[in-house]
């Protein structure tokens, strides 16, 4: 895949207070992040693992849209479980994809356990959401923008699993640079930021309404401590202020973005005085949001 694009949107700049640079991981073929992960990992599993024929993961939706693509392209059966009331157009895409969705429990971790179990029973190789292989993939959009824009004071990355905080920090550690990591989380779904106080993964059921991306209950084990030794802290954002950032988008600059997408253009305008004057960035992870939610996002006014 090409590299995506980071753009300096001047009007968005001026709301920030700030020179504001956006990465557009939303102008992906399957319009999110998480394909580079996918490429990366089922390349490796290709030819180190030449048996298997097919592999089986869990997603809210982006995750498995890199799967299924990056199965397609080397001829693997993909088979994604997704927690029943996930994003229909997300599910659609990874049909369109050539994947079999399969539907179960309530939340992402309910979808994750049933993976598991049907990866032994259908001899499915199982493809977890995190792994060093996909923080390998997701981490080449870090090292694109640092490469473009190496003197950023601060980059903001919301956070799901923990994937694309650990790629950013292991491009910005590789090029030898000092720009602060500042994850994003839903206020709504804010068991990284309790884990990170307390100092031990600790687990709240997530109850956002747009942050799909980022609605974990607890954080993976692989990906905790390098989160918690890599970003400089955490910001919580509510619903209302990430459905704002995903109007300001589109008002300033005709993107789409999905909730956990906007969450860190939401975090940024939320801390203006602390980002007055300086060169920041946001990662606009994904622009994938179903119409009717984006419909009713756009219709409503906004809070900034």
């Amino acid at each position: 895949m090409p590299a995506t694009p980071q753009f300096r949107w001047p009007s968005l700049g001026r709301e920030a207070g700030c020179e504001l640079w956006i990465k557009h991981e939303n102008h992906t073929p399957t319009g999110s992040f998480k394909m580079r992960g996918g490429l990366v990992y089922l390349d490796w599993l290709r030819r180190e693992h030449p048996e298997v024929t097919g592999v089986i993961t869990a997603t809210r939706g982006n995750h498995g849209q890199s799967i299924a693509f990056a199965a397609g392209q080397l001829g693997l059966k993909a088979v994604i479980v997704v927690p029943h009331g996930n994003s229909r157009e997300k599910n659609e895409a990874m049909r369109s994809l050539g994947a079999e969705v399969i539907e179960h429990g309530q939340t992402f971790h309910d979808a994750d356990h049933h993976a598991e179990q049907l990866s032994a029973e259908r001899s499915l190789f199982r493809v977890s959401a995190f792994n060093p292989l996909l923080v390998a993939g997701v981490g080449t959009y870090g090292l694109e923008l640092f490469s473009a824009v190496p003197d950023l004071d601060a980059v903001y990355i919301a956070i799901g699993w923990g994937s694309g905080a650990c790629g950013l920090a292991a491009a910005r550690n590789a090029l030898g640079l000092k720009t602060k990591i500042i994850g994003v989380v839903s206020a709504q779904a804010p068991s990284y930021a309790r884990s990170i106080e307390q100092g031990k993964i600790v687990e709240i059921p997530p109850q956002t309404r747009i942050g799909d991306g980022v609605a974990v209950a607890y954080p993976h084990p692989g990906a905790f401590e390098l989160v918690r030794d890599q970003i400089e802290r955490i910001v919580e954002v509510d619903d209302e202020a990430i459905e704002a950032a995903m109007r300001t988008y589109f008002r300033c600059t005709h993107n789409v973005a999905e909730g956990a997408g906007a969450a860190a253009l939401a975090a940024v305008l939320q801390e203006r005085e602390a980002v007055n004057g300086k060169k920041v960035a946001a990662i606009l992870t994904g622009g994938n949001v179903d119409t009717e939610v984006y419909a009713r996002v756009l219709s409503e006014r906004s809070v900034n």
